[in-house]
């Protein structure tokens, strides 16, 4: 598993555990791994998206991805503050799917907290309450669609990082086809192949 600062999630036992991460200057990348633990992630600010299952998750403050766990992903972060949250599987009634979350400010505060804690601390009965808690209104946290289809095809690749890249530039279906010497009608129906939106409403996913 990932390694963050040396504590190894799954190894543990905890119910929950939690920990912030301060993304240094550049931008960082996490390639493809899975925990045996469900994930939450929370952008406290910037924003970090997650590839799971042929789908990019944008993350933006106040909201988290849930990964349960056991699911391969992997994280682009901009350089600025996360929370983690790893949850023991069965521990709290979460989603059996990947999902974006809409964080209430007392959840943020709870696992905040929680982050806080030292190894000693973490064993006491307080920090057990406010992991019931957290427990009780994490369940509660509404979901969003935030996430944007994306596929292995090598031309869907293209044209997200280009669109997220330079957005201005590459609004039209036309200029990809001309990009790609393909008719536009083709394209159109590639985009819908692989991602299941039509070319209008992906590129609006993605903006």
């Amino acid at each position: 598993g990932l390694g963050l600062g040396g504590y190894h999630p799954d190894s543990h036992q905890d119910a929950a555990i939690a920990f912030g991460v301060q993304v240094a200057e550049e931008e960082q990348y996490i390639p493809l791994h899975q925990h045996r633990k469900g994930q939450l992630i929370l952008a406290l600010h910037g924003a970090i998206t997650c590839e799971v299952e042929n789908a990019l998750w944008m993350v933006p403050p106040q909201f988290a991805v849930w990964i349960p766990g056991e699911v391969p992903h992997s994280n682009r972060a901009t350089p600025l503050a996360e929370l983690f949250l790893f949850i023991e599987p069965g521990a709290a009634q979460m989603p059996a799917h990947c999902c974006t979350l809409k964080i209430s400010p007392l959840v943020r505060e709870l696992i905040l907290s929680l982050a806080r804690r030292n190894e000693s601390q973490r064993e006491q009965p307080e920090t057990q309450r406010l992991i019931q808690v957290l427990f009780d209104e994490l369940p509660q946290q509404p979901e969003q669609q935030l996430q944007l289809p994306v596929s292995a095809h090598p031309k869907i690749r293209l044209m997200v990082e280009t669109m997220e890249a330079e957005p201005a530039q590459w609004q039209t279906l036309a200029q990809w086809a001309q990009h790609f010497a393909m008719s536009e009608r083709n394209l159109a129906r590639l985009v819908v192949k692989e991602t299941g939106l039509n070319f209008r409403r992906w590129r609006h996913q993605l903006q």
